[in-house]
């Protein structure tokens, strides 16, 4: 249950997300436009990768490689959108949530097999936040 309410909450972010970005176009140029929307896309996808996370990390003993999927790709979004940005605070949401996946990667090489996922699920937020403002 607390899985598909996490999930919601960060379907409803990214919803928000898309609105804001939409409104952005109103007011502001093509390029700024074009990133903030590969920004929420980007953020969307690893919404879908922490929720995807949350799930492995719960099913860890039945097969403990879906952790180190998600985890990856998360990361591999996360390096979406250091590659199209040089906003300061989008860069140092996207440092602050790959540092929690390192964190949560850990944790399992250490043999943690739940490791505690909600500093990545709060970085993942912070990061659907600064892609709206």
């Amino acid at each position: 249950m607390a899985v598909s309410r996490r999930r919601g909450r960060l379907t409803a972010v990214a919803a928000v997300v898309a609105t804001a970005a939409l409104t952005m176009g109103l007011t502001t140029g093509c390029d700024a436009v074009n990133k903030a929307l590969d920004c929420v896309q980007t953020a969307d996808s690893i919404a879908d990768g922490v929720t995807d996370l949350q799930q492995a990390v719960e099913n860890a003993a039945d097969d403990p490689t879906q952790a180190d999927a998600s985890l990856d790709s998360i990361e591999k979004n996360l390096r979406k959108i250091g590659d199209k940005t040089d906003d300061a605070d989008v860069n140092k949401a996207v440092d602050h949530l790959d540092q929690a996946v390192e964190n949560v990667r850990t944790a399992i090489k250490n043999g943690d097999h739940t490791p505690d996922v909600s500093p990545v699920t709060d970085a993942a937020g912070e990061l659907t936040k600064v892609c709206t403002s």
